[in-house]
């Protein structure tokens, strides 16, 4: 079986950064998933970027969001959560860039579903993701 597909979601005005490296620790992980680099690269009506994020999301097996500390301001992470669990793709959180437990998370993300950023945490995370949602099919 080929390793689940992740979707990074993230703020890109402040963790883009964070996205690079986590998606190039990834590659050298033990952890078993693979990350697309599906991000929007260009600015487009808003009605579009959501069709292309929200055919992206379907076709992975979890979205993994990237916690920062201003994240609860991103409107786009907020959205493509809710589109992660309308189409049933669980979700989970890593905290980055110095957030924790007491900061502000985006609608739709709880604090028991968003874990610290280490690589074994990830993987049990990964595993559970994989039990749930559009998964079980």
């Amino acid at each position: 079986m080929a390793d689940p597909r992740a979707f990074i979601s993230f703020d890109f005005d402040h963790n883009e950064n964070e996205k690079n490296l986590f998606v190039g620790q990834s590659k050298n992980s033990k952890t078993p998933f693979c990350i697309e680099d599906w991000s929007v690269k260009s600015a487009m009506p808003e009605s579009q970027w959501e069709s292309k994020v929200q055919d992206k999301i379907n076709k992975c097996n979890m979205l993994i969001v990237l916690v920062g500390k201003t994240m609860a301001s991103a409107i786009g992470v907020a959205k493509e959560i809710k589109m992660a669990k309308d189409q049933d793709v669980p979700v989970f959180g890593v905290y980055v860039d110095g957030s924790n437990s007491s900061s502000n998370l985006p609608d739709g993300l709880q604090h028991n579903r968003t874990i610290i950023w280490r690589w074994e945490e990830i993987a049990s995370a990964v595993n559970q993701m994989m039990i749930e949602g559009k998964n079980k099919k």
